[in-house]
């Protein structure tokens, strides 16, 4: 024998007539459950998530057919069109490298006014020698060449080794103290001068970009004895040696009398990578001719 459930035990319904209740406001049954006098409906599956869904499952089956899918170890399906993400990436990259190479070949051996004064020429080049001062240079010099701690600012009229778009590329084909063909440069030690000298040349040099150091000082004096060969006359630089001008606010390390006070006591000794190892010679030019032109693009 089938017993029959008892109508009042059924979810939803009046538990004196055995009745379902019925929601006024829809016309839905109600499930019975009362959550803080909020009636649960016992309300239908809603059609639009149910053909949502079937939908996803046709779609799914066909991308399986067509699109590569399924992974089979160290391969996977291609599907019926053969698909392939790395080489449509591939492809791309060659396409965009074959119209680069087409204008990069004019930097291989540059005339560097030529190439300045082409305004189309320009207009494809520059947005790629930013990209590769991004990748290369921003990292140390930062992102628009102001420099940093220990490097120099490469934005300003200040140049350790020249501004000239020729200059500039020879720096960054063999670098500075990288190996034996690079440039060479290094602040020596004066720890052999006495404290009191080592304070008053520290004095001095730290005023120099406020344009109070005193002319007729101690550490004036001392300045052009040891200092003057290699920053210049009033340590404006510009020689072009390697030595930076101590008059502007780009200093490398610092001008504050601790900072040169060490810098005097321990010396300097910067390190810039030769790039001719990783840089073509046309993309060392085109770096060149960027960097060249900081100085005009600083605000």
């Amino acid at each position: 024998m089938t017993r029959t459930s008892d109508p009042h035990d059924l979810p939803g319904a009046d538990p004196h007539t055995g009745n379902r209740l019925i929601d006024p406001v829809t016309g839905y049954d109600t499930t019975g459950h009362d959550w803080g006098g909020i009636q649960e409906l016992n309300t239908p599956f809603p059609k639009i998530a149910a053909i949502a869904l079937l939908l996803t499952f046709i779609y799914a089956v066909i991308a399986w057919i067509l699109l590569p899918a399924w992974p089979t170890g160290r391969d996977y399906t291609r599907g019926l069109w053969g698909l392939d993400q790395g080489r449509m990436a591939r492809d791309g990259y060659q396409a965009v490298d074959t119209v680069r190479q087409g204008w990069l070949t004019h930097f291989t051996t540059p005339d560097f006014a030529a190439l300045k004064s082409d305004p189309l020429l320009m207009a494809q080049a520059m947005p790629a020698a930013a990209r590769l001062f991004a990748d290369n240079c921003a990292a140390c010099h930062g992102a628009a060449g102001a420099g940093g701690p220990g490097f120099p600012a490469l934005d300003d009229a200040d140049w350790l080794w020249g501004g000239e778009p020729e200059t500039v590329a020879e720096t960054i084909a063999i670098g500075i103290n990288a190996a034996e063909d690079s440039r060479v440069a290094e602040m020596p030690v004066f720890d052999w001068l006495e404290p009191a000298d080592r304070q008053a040349l520290a004095t001095h040099v730290a005023a120099l970009p406020k344009g109070e150091a005193p002319a007729d000082s101690p550490g004036a004096a001392l300045f052009a004895e040891n200092c003057a060969s290699c920053h210049g006359d009033g340590g404006t630089g510009g020689l072009m040696a390697g030595a930076p001008s101590l008059t502007d606010d780009a200093v490398i390390y610092g001008q504050d009398e601790a900072t040169i006070l060490t810098t005097l006591k321990q010396g300097r000794r910067g390190f810039m990578p030769a790039w001719n190892q990783r840089l073509t010679p046309a993309e060392v030019n085109l770096l060149a001719l960027y960097v060249s032109t900081l100085p005009e693009a600083k605000p």
